[in-house]
């Protein structure tokens, strides 16, 4: 019997951290994909904020 391999590429969640600071309801989030090897800290991405109405940073939450 073969073992089944778990696959590198994972689903994760990117968390506004400006909006999440400035304590203002709601939030914003994106669901995107990393590969484990290539990327084994945490994701930082530049992305669009609806609520404020600007690019920011959004971290991967766990």
């Amino acid at each position: 019997m073969s073992k089944k391999l778990k696959g590198n590429r994972v689903q994760v969640i990117l968390e506004c951290t400006e909006h999440k600071e400035s304590g203002m309801p709601g939030t914003s989030r994106y669901i995107t994909t990393k590969n484990r090897k290539n990327t084994p800290g945490r994701m930082e991405l530049k992305k669009y904020n609806p609520i404020l109405k600007r690019m920011t940073v959004h971290k991967e939450i766990r």
